[in-house]
């Protein structure tokens, strides 16, 4: 039996994990936290942490963690680079699946992406709008900055050389060698990413809809269990998921 603890569990990714726990097999759920609530006083009841909070909290969350030996499934999205560093240290000491979406059709999606931008080549232009309900507080979400780090990757590129965030005024022409990066917000979306391969004469568009968080949730569960046992390391759902 994998027992997790549930950090952020009275936000809307929360209430998905609660909800889907109920019915999962193998998995008891230890303890829930949220605001206020302190991780240290129930850390030792539980195999892994599923951190679905803020930014600012998952570094104090996986200092814990590494102290306690504790896996660590992480969710929340939005860290600043020096956030990401001290994530990246901490992950030689513990096993943590880190992924900015859960999703198996979106790490599907993950995969397309690189394979298409392989196959088309460098004559295409590449374009990515994602949409998200009106409370999301970071943007680009983290789905669609893995997304244009892929397509970057692809093209041997530095994306924070080629990214275009949006556009306004005279722009002047499309360079060749930038990825644009678009976020939509309004309503209750859950999430909706597309990457736009454009070319003359043609187009290739790959989209993914989430019309529910459940979806997102069982993934992070299905982390969770995953990740117990590993050794000390740095992984993504692509590797819980066999995609690597």
């Amino acid at each position: 039996m994998t027992r997790i603890i549930i950090a952020g569990a009275k936000g809307r990714m929360g209430q998905a994990l609660l909800r889907v726990a109920e019915k999962f097999p193998g998995l008891a759920v230890a303890a829930r936290i949220d605001l206020g609530e302190e991780l240290a006083g129930v850390i030792e009841d539980a195999d892994v942490v599923v951190d679905f909070t803020a930014h600012e909290v998952t570094v104090p969350f996986a200092r814990l963690c590494a102290r306690h030996k504790k896996a660590m499934v992480i969710g929340t999205t939005g860290h600043t680079g020096a956030e990401r560093t001290e994530l990246l240290n901490i992950s030689t000491q513990i096993p943590m699946v880190w992924s900015p979406n859960f999703s198996t059709g979106v790490n599907a999606l993950f995969w397309l992406t690189g394979k298409a931008a392989e196959i088309l080549g460098p004559d295409y232009d590449l374009e990515i709008v994602e949409m998200h309900h009106r409370l999301k507080q970071d943007a680009p979400s983290g789905t669609a900055q893995t997304l244009a780090q892929i397509l970057a990757r692809a093209r041997q590129q530095q994306l924070d050389e080629v990214a275009r965030h949006g556009r306004q005024g005279v722009t002047g022409e499309r360079t060749a060698s930038e990825i644009g990066i678009h976020s939509v917000r309004g309503g209750d979306v859950v999430g909706d990413h597309t990457v736009i391969f454009a070319t003359t004469g043609e187009r290739l568009e790959l989209t993914h809809k989430a019309s529910s968080r459940d979806t997102f949730a069982g993934g992070a569960l299905q982390a969770a269990q995953w990740v117990i046992g590993k050794p000390p390391g740095l992984y993504d759902m692509q590797d819980v998921l066999g995609l690597r």
